[in-house]
């Protein structure tokens, strides 16, 4: 028996329970023929285990089959890859492109030690300049206490002197 045959009962059997009358006082109960749907029930399970191993075996060849597609696939493309690799090294624009760019790390690596030195003369520079900065303001602040303190002594005799007159 094939597949359609195994549809068909199916189908017989959904067409069997939708069709069949309704128990009294109860529309999600419906009486069949037990023999007729036991035997469809029957000529499906006896036909499912051949047809389910056939699905098996269709299902594990084609794993089968991905999986060694896939290994294939993968070692075609590391050979190329590696072939690809074999080739370049060996041409002279390949060993032209490795010095150049040598040459570019080595220019670079200069410019950065030559704007390393400017910048670091710079900031010992700016912070030279902050220094002296404070320095002339701390001596100025000295001298502006320095002459408040003398005004303000002189300010007191002249305070006291006056007390002293009065008195």
């Amino acid at each position: 028996m094939n597949e359609k045959h195994i549809e068909d009962l199916i189908t017989t059997l959904y067409d069997m329970v939708q069709d069949a009358r309704s128990m009294p006082l109860s529309s999600d109960k419906c009486i069949l023929e037990r023999d007729k749907v036991l035997d469809m029930l029957d000529e499906i399970i006896a036909q499912l285990p051949a047809e389910l191993k056939q699905s098996r075996t269709i299902v594990e060849s084609r794993s089968e089959l991905i999986g060694q597609a896939r290994r294939e696939a993968e070692n075609i493309i590391k050979k190329a890859q590696e072939d690809a690799e074999h080739l370049v090294s060996k041409e002279p624009i390949f060993e032209e492109a490795k010095r150049r760019c040598a040459d570019m790390v080595a220019q670079t690596q200069a410019q950065i030690a030559g704007l390393r030195k400017v910048s670091n003369e710079y900031m010992d520079n700016a912070l030279l300049q902050t220094q002296k900065a404070i320095e002339q303001s701390l001596k100025d602040v000295e001298e502006t206490r320095a002459k408040f303190n003398q005004l303000a002594a002189a300010q007191m005799q002249k305070d006291a002197a006056a007390l002293e007159g009065k008195g």
